[in-house]
């Protein structure tokens, strides 16, 4: 006879499986892990992550009166296009939150992803970017409003009450919206077009990683940490080619469904553990990619030749599925690699107790990692056509850096720093962003060779000047800067190395500091660019300017190297095979190129 308790036993369910594979370990922390849990939130509250509850109020408040005012919005366009009084009464609009703050892990100061939602009858072009940008642009609480029409996701920027807003539109299929409108309804996406679905997706995937995470105070207390190292490291953004918030979002959800029983101080180490020896392009993804009769495009190598081209596929759980790290190039993913190598390091040294969690938090000093830098100086006639130009500028940085790579056969790698600098001594407004150069690790050259990349900086130049909204006063430099020339004004207090106070020689391509150049001398620094781009270095190789090239055109098996090997990289606790199965590191033979081992869809690349 069979006791009730050896039935229950072979009842019992199987492990629950977390996203499309099955657990890496199911393990629980032990003593050791919860008092190392317990310093690392003490670490995360003494460096201020999180917001004062005056200040979470504040927020409630402006997203409270935002909410007003388009509603407000909608119902006077109703009103005047003559509708009935009761449509009038009936119009509505609601503001729904994304990014950080909706998942809860926004800190002082965060900006707040918000989307508009309205009816049918008010359109994105004419009645959001004119008329309640009109109505905004009057209110007193509203400053620094800046429209961005144009987009991959259409945006209006501002401060409201002092709280910075990325306010997107998104008309949908029906004349009224109701307050308890589902977004993550797969309908809402009914008969509308690209922008409105990217606008729409940022709710839909924040709900949806909080859905397919074990544990979501876990997952969050693990996003803030990471992001918090991100942007120590400089590699937190995804504008120029690194990862942004939703990436990060991505990549700590998927460790959480490896490891669904552990701790945030355990999944900040196992973070490092996995992604050191993920096998990109391999794609890292929450759930199967499903297909949908609306038709839209969703990310899948095997028919979308795009598709091949991307570095570091992290796919949003969303119908549609996309790559939300279409932006990474071969030189931002080496730099992210090398980060994630130092991380790993230092996390397990803290679990061997020979280093504190601060010691992952370290600023990187991107100033004396490089010994050459590129200096992209803008300019403009006043604070607001340079909020402009800087946003239109920063969007392009990273086609400078897919040029360079281009034209020098990837041999030249460059290492974008994701913040601005300002320097404090010239009253006319710009901004100037810094690029780290340096020769590919493991090719051999002659002493005293160097790249010349003027004519691929000229040819950026070139596209950034065709901006649309261009104003007279808008200008853009670009200048080689050896570290020993790097300017002063790029050191923070506190974090500039005793090497760098050695007294140099101003460099000669630096603008005058008593002001803005006119225009002679603006002509003057042009000319003394075309001579000054070169990239010098007593190891770089020289090479020609190669004619500008398509880049679509570069064939993905000269990117991607999906040959095997094992890795050296030993992980204690869970079986090395273990994270190399996640990670999609083992060798696979010519006729084994499936998903079974993984459960992650793998892009077919040509060989």
């Amino acid at each position: 006879m069979v006791s009730s308790e050896s039935l229950s036993e072979s009842a019992a369910p199987p492990p629950m499986k977390y996203g499309v594979t099955k657990p890496l370990s199911l393990a629980g922390p032990t003593e050791a892990d919860l008092q190392r849990n317990a310093e690392l939130e003490k670490f995360l509250r003494e460096s201020i992550l999180y917001e004062s509850e005056e200040e979470t109020a504040r927020r409630e408040e402006v997203l409270r009166r935002l909410d007003e005012i388009v509603k407000q919005w909608v119902k006077q366009l109703t009103r005047q296009r003559g509708y009935p009084d009761q449509m009038v009464e009936d119009a509505n609009a609601i503001i729904v939150t994304f990014g950080s703050y909706r998942l809860g892990v926004h800190g002082p100061g965060a900006d707040v992803d918000t989307l508009c939602v309205g009816p049918s009858y008010v359109n994105r072009e004419e009645d959001f970017f004119i008329l309640l940008h009109d109505i905004l642009a009057e209110m007193e609480e509203v400053r620094e409003l800046q429209p961005v029409p144009d987009a991959h996701v259409p945006v209006m920027k501002f401060k409201f009450q002092g709280i910075s807003i990325d306010l997107l539109y998104a008309s949908i299929t029906l004349l009224v919206i109701p307050e308890d409108l589902d977004i993550s309804d797969q309908s809402i996406l009914y008969k509308v077009d690209g922008p409105t679905v990217r606008s729409l997706n940022g709710c839909r995937v924040a709900d949806q990683i909080l859905k397919l995470v074990p544990n979501a105070k876990h997952f969050c207390t693990t996003l803030r940490c990471l992001k918090f190292w991100a942007k120590r490291r400089g590699v937190y953004s995804n504008v120029t080619g690194f990862l942004g918030g939703v990436n990060w979002a991505l990549l700590v959800a998927r460790i959480c469904q490896f490891y669904p029983n552990a701790i945030p101080s355990m999944l900040v180490s196992r973070f490092f553990r996995v992604y050191t020896q993920w096998r990109w392009p391999n794609p890292v993804m929450l759930c199967p990619i499903e297909e949908d009769e609306l038709g839209f495009l969703v990310w899948d190598p095997r028919k979308n030749p795009k598709d091949r081209t991307h570095h570091m596929p992290i796919i949003t759980p969303a119908y549609p599925c996309m790559n939300s790290s279409y932006n990474v190039s071969p030189s931002t993913l080496r730099v992210m690699m090398d980060q994630f190598q130092i991380g790993n390091k230092i996390c397990e040294d803290v679990e061997l107790n020979k280093a504190q969690w601060p010691a992952l938090f370290e600023h990187y000093f991107f100033f004396e990692a490089y010994k050459n830098y590129l200096q992209v100086e803008i300019v403009a006639a006043d604070n607001d056509d340079l909020l402009a130009w800087k946003g239109w500028v920063e969007s392009r940085l990273r086609q400078l850096t897919l040029k360079i790579e281009r034209d020098t056969n990837g041999t030249l790698q460059c290492h974008p720093y994701p913040n601005e600098f300002v320097d404090m001594s010239k009253p006319c407004p710009h901004y100037a962003f810094f690029m780290g150069l340096q020769r590919q690790k493991g090719v051999k050259v002659q002493e005293g060779q160097q790249f010349d990349i003027r004519g691929t900086v000229d040819e950026f130049k070139q596209d950034v000047s065709m901006y649309s909204y261009w104003r007279p006063g808008m200008d853009i430099y670009v200048s080689h800067v050896p570290r020993r020339e790097i300017p002063a004004y790029v050191f923070p207090d506190g974090y500039k190395r005793p090497r760098q106070s050695r007294n140099t020689t101003q460099h000669t391509r630096e603008k005058d500091a008593k002001g803005c150049m006119s225009s002679e001398e603006r002509r003057s620094k042009r000319k003394q660019e075309t001579h000054t781009v070169d990239v010098q270095s007593d190891k770089l190789p020289k090479r020609a300017s190669i004619s500008p090239q398509d880049i679509g055109s570069v064939s993905p098996a000269s990117v991607f190297s999906w040959s095997g090997g094992s890795s050296q990289i030993i992980t204690p606790e869970e079986s090395l095979q273990e994270v190399k199965t996640a990670a999609g590191l083992q060798n696979r033979s010519s006729d084994d190129k499936s998903t079974e081992d993984t459960g992650e869809q793998k892009p077919c690349i040509s060989e």
